[in-house]
């Protein structure tokens, strides 16, 4: 569940303290499973309990300061984040605030850490370790009340009055908030449509959607705004998938379904794998993307449900911090995101196999006496010196990414607006059509209105040129051999020598194949082991995407892969979709008459 980004006028009998300033996002990273004092001092760790529920996430204490990863603090125990121009991010939890600058923003392998050390216990959560493990406990209360009010066309507002702050924890389909709530206050929950259960301290809700959420101090409260639901408020436990009649039906057909431990050396590997051939199994292959811009992350649950795909695994990069995508995303010949550092992506129609190649855009933009200048990047949040562009594919409004920005507005050709350094900060609305050159770095945009400007765009492989792209990297397999080469798509040497859970989309010649890896007893394969057991598996073609935390399958709407035990938040995925074809093809997906 997103944290809030606004809150809207008080609502009667509501009343409710305003919300501090919101978030924006960083990459995803990767773990370690050891424990061991480094010769700086430090002391590492790979699992984390919280009040008593056991997962994998990466710690660091160092010179008396607890550093955990934004995942964690969002997603687990219920921190809002905001994140401004200029790389801080302003932490926020039952009236506590902390801003923390770029600089004391750090890698923990792949996942984006910060001190906390004060705001949690400010907040009243005890902290112990017990071995490798770090234990965060913060005792659950009785819940004081429940409020709700009906917000129209934009859903509901449920204000919880607590006893004391509360951990707040995304589940599969809803929330888990250390609370204790009695009969009445479970019956007043149930009849708002949000199931409830009480089990060992934990409040559960269903919560089919995502909706925004803040905890406020004096007095404690925590506060979701549900949007309003479409058709029934409350979504139906789904089936397991092996019992799903959608499944069993495409079963018949070629799709097949795999989970078994693979070997990779002297290592063990769960290895998950989905298999069919796109030309006779009637699912589309199709990128996930949020409905209401770039900027924003999501459950992978959530992303299949809106678009209704049967099985789905995560898929890009994106940037933790600010949330925005970090490499190419292109849905029916449009790119919501363009690639980046020449970095490995897959490229399909509907009904075929994939394509895969390294791939850049080559683009530039030419005057009426035809001066060109190079396009960076488009519709990205890679920032680099020089020109950016950005359409209304990006989303309604490009706000500035960097503290420095200056750009021009281009519409039918002709230069409509122009915007000095920091006239970009109140943000540009984008209309169909329109395009925003945005300079960054130092760099200043020569026109002014009137002039007339021409875009030049080509891709630098036919993989560019198919409708529907994905980017990742680094790419693993092309026409059978080992291609991996991190270092030339701009990874760090640190990201390719690590081990961690993996996804991957790949092709046999014959099938796409849709896997993710995970490590028995051992923190997952490096890039050169998930390459060569992709061969060993029989595949031509493979691209390693997004992983560490983010790796994820859904099936049937069951998270049935985590990549380190909790389904964190992602940018992006891929989605095999029903086809809809002939009533006799629709009739078998569904196994409906």
């Amino acid at each position: 569940m997103a944290p809030l980004s606004a809150l809207a006028a008080l609502l009667p009998g509501i009343p409710l303290t305003p919300p501090p300033p919101l978030p924006p996002t960083a990459p995803a990273p990767s773990l370690q499973r050891r424990v061991a004092p480094t010769p700086s001092g430090q002391l590492r760790g790979s699992s984390i309990s919280i009040n008593g529920i056991r997962q994998q996430a990466l710690w660091l204490e160092e010179g008396g300061e607890l550093w955990l990863p934004l995942e964690v603090l969002e997603d687990q125990l219920g921190v809002s984040r905001s994140s401004r121009a200029n790389g801080s991010i302003e932490l926020a939890w039952f009236g506590q605030t902390v801003v923390l600058p770029a600089d004391r923003q750090r890698s923990l392998e792949d996942e984006v850490a910060v001190p906390v050390s004060g705001l949690i216990e400010a907040v009243g959560v005890n902290v112990r370790r017990a071995g490798g493990e770090l234990k965060l406990e913060l005792p659950s209360r009785p819940l004081q009340a429940i409020r709700s009010r009906d917000q129209g066309i934009s859903g509901r507002r449920v204000v919880f009055d607590l006893s004391a702050p509360a951990l707040v924890r995304q589940s599969d389909r809803g929330l888990l908030i250390s609370a204790e709530a009695t009969r009445p206050q479970l019956e007043q929950l149930k009849l708002l449509g949000l199931s409830p259960t009480q089990s060992k301290g934990w409040l559960g809700l269903q919560i089919p959607q995502e909706g925004e959420r803040l905890s406020l101090g004096g007095p404690w409260r925590l506060v979701l705004d549900l949007p309003a639901a479409e058709g029934s408020s409350v979504a139906a436990a789904p089936a397991a998938p092996e019992r799903d009649p959608r499944l069993i039906a495409l079963r018949k057909q070629g799709l097949q379904l795999e989970r078994r431990i693979g070997r990779i050396g002297s290592r063990q590997v769960l290895i998950n794998s989905v298999r069919l051939d796109p030309r006779q199994v009637p699912l589309d292959l199709r990128p996930l993307n949020r409905r209401d811009g770039m900027q924003g992350l999501s459950s992978l649950s959530q992303l299949a449900r809106q678009e209704e795909a049967l099985i789905a695994i995560n898929g890009g990069y994106f940037n933790r911090v600010n949330r925005l995508p970090l490499g190419a995303m292109r849905e029916q010949g449009r790119w919501l995101s363009g690639p980046i550092l020449n970095r490995g992506a897959a490229g399909w129609s509907s009904g075929e196999l994939p394509s895969f190649d390294r791939l850049m855009l080559v683009e530039s933009i030419e005057d009426s006496r035809r001066r060109r200048w190079p396009i960076a990047s488009v519709n990205s949040g890679y920032v680099q010196k020089g020109l950016a562009r950005y359409t209304a594919d990006w989303g309604s409004r490009y706000q500035p990414i960097t503290g420095s920005e200056m750009g021009v507005l281009v519409r039918n050709g002709t230069v409509s607006e122009r915007y000095e350094l920091g006239q970009l900060r109140a943000g540009v609305p984008l209309k169909e059509g329109d395009l925003l050159l945005v300079a960054r770095g130092g760099m200043s945009v020569p026109w002014q209105t009137g002039e007339q400007l021409t875009l030049q765009s080509r891709a630098s492989s036919s993989v560019g040129e198919k409708p529907n792209v994905l980017g990742g990297g680094p790419l693993l397999l092309k026409d059978g051999r080992v291609v991996l080469n991190g270092t030339a798509e701009g990874f760090s040497s640190g990201f390719i020598g690590q081990g961690a859970p993996r996804t991957v989309i790949g092709s046999d010649g014959r099938q796409l194949w849709l896997i993710t890896l995970q490590g028995v007893n051992n923190p997952g394969p490096t890039l050169m082991e998930t390459a060569l057991l992709m061969r060993q598996e029989g595949l031509r073609d493979a691209l390693n995407l997004d992983g560490g935390s983010s790796t994820g399958l859904v099936v049937a709407d069951v998270h049935t892969v985590k990549g380190r035990g909790v389904a964190a938040s992602v940018h992006n995925g891929l989605g095999l979709v029903p086809r809809d074809a002939t009533p006799t093809q629709r009739a078998m997906v569904t196994g409906s008459p």
